[in-house]
């Protein structure tokens, strides 16, 4: 069987600069797969590819067995892909349940939405709590479960995150991952791109370590945070791409 997503030999530049340099990976079906790296390593410019937001300078992108490189980025919603975005970008000026209903602008079937309004509901009841609130009066962690309840109410088949942790506190990181971690283990696929690393590789099953827009390292999850290359990326020691 094909992998979910297929990235090949991903090339990014913006301008003269090629911030992706020729990256490939994939994530098959019921994986929860990590791309991690320092800030400035060119993760979110790979998500931002693949959900059609930037334009590759190379490369493929391939969803599902479709060619999707160069296609519009609704296209992605329609192929069963959840985006949460970095920084959550909620609409601070609906409430919460309206943010959650734009993540389901597409799903004709009314019944279907509110299923998932429902199921969103259930695994965040803050978000039932604020339902009429404007999601600008809510913290940036409430903020955070929104984003994720808005991917999630399309019923994705892929959930796609982008720094999770950002500028927020270490008990609602913690909490952000325990999310993330059930979520794989009900059977979601998830592609997790994320500056705290161990953290990321603590709930992923396959991991890809990124630097200067290059893979230097990939493998089970377990075993990268370990690894001498790994440490050596994030504290300083010369690493050998391989």
């Amino acid at each position: 069987m094909a992998p979910l997503l297929e990235i090949q030999n991903l090339e990014i530049c913006y301008g003269k600069a090629r911030v992706v340099k020729g990256v490939s990976f994939q994530v098959e079906r019921g994986d929860c797969v990590a791309v991690v790296g320092a800030n400035g390593a060119g993760k979110t410019s790979i998500l931002r590819a693949v959900m059609g937001l930037v334009l590759p300078a190379g490369g493929r992108i391939i969803l599902n067995g479709v060619d999707l490189t160069g296609r519009p980025a609704w296209e992605r919603v329609t192929g069963g892909v959840g985006y949460v975005p970095e920084g959550r970008r909620v609409f601070p000026g609906l409430s919460v349940e309206k943010n959650l209903l734009t993540g389901a602008y597409r799903v004709a079937e009314q019944k279907k939405v509110r299923r998932s309004l429902s199921r969103i509901y259930e695994i965040f009841p803050r978000l039932k709590e604020r339902q009429r609130q404007p999601a600008s009066t809510l913290s940036g962690g409430e903020q955070q479960m929104l984003a994720i309840g808005r991917a999630l109410m399309a019923e994705p088949e892929l959930l796609i995150i982008d720094e999770v942790s950002m500028g927020l506190a270490p008990v609602v990181v913690n909490q952000a991952f325990q999310l993330i971690h059930r979520l794989h283990n009900e059977g979601l696929t998830v592609l997790l791109v994320e500056q705290n690393a161990r953290k990321a590789l603590q709930v992923a099953n396959r991991g890809y370590l990124l630097e200067n827009g290059e893979i230097i390292l990939s493998g089970q999850a377990t075993e990268l945070s370990g690894h001498p290359d790994f440490v050596g990326a994030y504290f300083g020691r010369q690493v050998q791409v391989k």
